[in-house]
């Protein structure tokens, strides 16, 4: 299992495109995600699980992969966070 912290860049947060966007990212590792964003914990394989996060500019999430692909997951999801979502 692996943890690393992220910070929302896209001035928008995570709203529809970007959380479809990630769950579309990591839908097909073999391994298991989550986001953490405070005491919440949510499976970061499910779109509404993500978009219930609230996650808003500036805000920090927990990323934890675990399983086979777990630092390919993670790799992937850290460079998606970086990037803004593609949207800045």
């Amino acid at each position: 299992m692996i943890e690393r912290m992220v910070t929302i860049r896209n001035r928008a947060g995570i709203h529809a495109r970007p959380s479809a966007l990630l769950v579309q990212t990591i839908k097909d590792f073999d391994c298991s995600v989550y986001i953490e964003k405070g005491d919440d914990r949510i499976n970061g394989k499910s779109i509404m699980g993500v978009l219930t996060l609230g996650a808003s500019y500036g805000t920090e999430l927990k990323l934890i992969a675990d399983g086979r692909d777990e630092e390919k997951a993670m790799d992937a999801l850290v460079k998606l966070f970086e990037s803004g979502f593609e949207e800045d």
